[in-house]
């Protein structure tokens, strides 16, 4: 059982300190009035030592209570108060709250991840060092207006980070108002990416589209000029032209179905399709061109349906692609297998994988990672020369991410390529 100590005078309640003044006044105007009526003193004396020990015995207790209300004033400093600290700990975003001197007054933990070096009351000048920060921080203080600045985090990996400097209104302790700084970040980087990637895709689509044109219009030039009466010329440069006109078409279509794919990209296709005529129908179809490259195309597929959640068009876009750069790029091997499998998934449902593979010359394990990005080429020259646009793994990549599913790529120098569609096999009611 806790036994409370006692309590000392500093924090004594106001009623003990009154009665023990009274006490004393009490006391003391006993004894006055005994002294009195033995003639010792007379009354007017008397009323002046009463008058003395009263001030003596309640002026410490006034002195303490100012005391007091001071330390409980100070004690509820607005801004030191536990709501604004938890309001900058609330906030998502890294968040720091400054005084006019440029003193840290709160910061929440995204704040101490961003810096670890910021310390509660200490200048926010040290931890931070970026110039932008500080020019920012400096501006804002002077002139009790917004700021803001871009800077290039370095530590622990390249962030642009945005920074702004907010001067917040507070009450002060004795009823007016001061500035405070609130500074809060946010990662730009996300956005900055998706500029570069945007910028880098107009620009290399700029280039792709632009190859075939100058070839076009020069060899339009040439037959206008000099072989113009010279059929043999006239007919080979036509068959150049034909093919950089083919090339510009798929470059066009292709950049035409990823626009579509990613428009669409949010929403799940709903109808049930089955995989296993739609990889023979592209088989087939593209059996003139293993032909031609003398490749033999073997699939292995079950008798029976197997079902997922698509989009018919997309599914044949996507093993198009698959089974043509297999064709195209792994001919060496003399053959491309196609097969379709079931496997159990990681979450304890099933997987359906269509795994396209070839017995080319396979790919360097640099090369993987990239595949998938818009127009990278493992080796541009060959690529054009099989007629590549660069963008059909992308478009690949996009239609299984739109079918919640995901590309694996497997591939050792000399030994081939092995492409795998990933799907989530769909939830079919037991009366269907």
């Amino acid at each position: 059982m806790a036994i409370d100590a006692p309590s000392s005078p500093a924090v004594q309640p106001w009623s003990d300190r009154l009665r023990r003044a009274a006490i004393i006044l009490i006391a003391a105007a006993l004894a006055l009035s005994v002294v009195v009526s033995l003639g010792e003193l007379s009354v007017v004396r008397a009323l002046t030592i009463f008058l003395c020990i009263a001030i003596a015995a309640l002026i410490p207790w006034r002195l303490h209570d100012a005391a007091a209300s001071r330390d409980d004033v100070r004690r509820i400093d607005p801004v030191e108060s536990a709501a604004v600290a938890a309001v900058v700990a609330g906030m998502p975003d890294p968040a720091v709250l400054l005084d006019r001197a440029g003193r840290v007054l709160h910061l929440n933990a995204a704040a101490a991840e961003l810096a670890p070096a910021l310390r509660r009351n200490e200048l926010a000048q040290f931890a931070l060092r970026s110039p932008e920060i500080i020019t920012a921080l400096r501006e804002a203080i002077a002139t009790s207006e917004p700021r803001r600045a871009d800077y290039l985090d370095h530590v622990p990996v390249d962030r642009w980070m945005e920074l702004i400097v907010t001067p917040v209104p507070v009450p002060t302790l004795f009823g007016g108002t001061d500035k405070c700084m609130l500074m809060t970040f946010h990662d730009q980087t996300p956005l900055r990416r998706v500029e570069e990637m945007r910028a880098d895709f107009v620009a290399n689509a700029s280039h792709e589209l632009r190859t075939p044109l100058a070839a076009l219009s020069g060899f339009i030039d040439t037959l206008q000029g000099q072989a113009k009466d010279d059929p043999k010329a006239r007919e080979r440069f036509l068959g150049i032209m034909h093919a950089q006109a083919t090339r510009m078409a798929r470059l066009i279509d292709d950049l035409l179905s990823l626009s579509r794919v990613e428009l669409s990209a949010h929403v799940r296709p709903d109808t049930l399709v089955d995989l296993v005529p739609i990889i023979r129908q592209v088989a087939d179809g593209l059996e003139p061109l293993a032909r031609e490259r003398q490749v033999e195309i073997d699939t292995e597929l079950p008798e029976a349906p197997v079902m997922i959640a698509g989009d018919r068009e997309e599914l044949l876009r996507l093993f198009e692609n698959l089974i043509e750069n297999a064709l195209k790029y792994g001919a060496s091997g003399g053959r491309v297998i196609v097969s379709l499998i079931t496997v159990p998934g990681s979450d304890g449902t099933q997987e359906i994988r269509a795994m396209v593979r070839d017995f080319g010359p396979g790919i360097a394990p640099e090369h993987l990672p990239r595949l998938t990005e818009r127009f990278y080429r493992v080796d541009i020259g060959d690529s054009r020369s099989q007629g590549g646009t660069g963008l059909g793994l992308s478009l690949v990549k996009h239609i299984l991410n739109r079918h919640r599913g995901r590309l694996l790529i497997e591939s050792q120098p000399r030994e081939g390529a092995t492409f795998t569609a990933c799907f989530p096999q769909p939830r079919i009611p037991a009366a269907a």
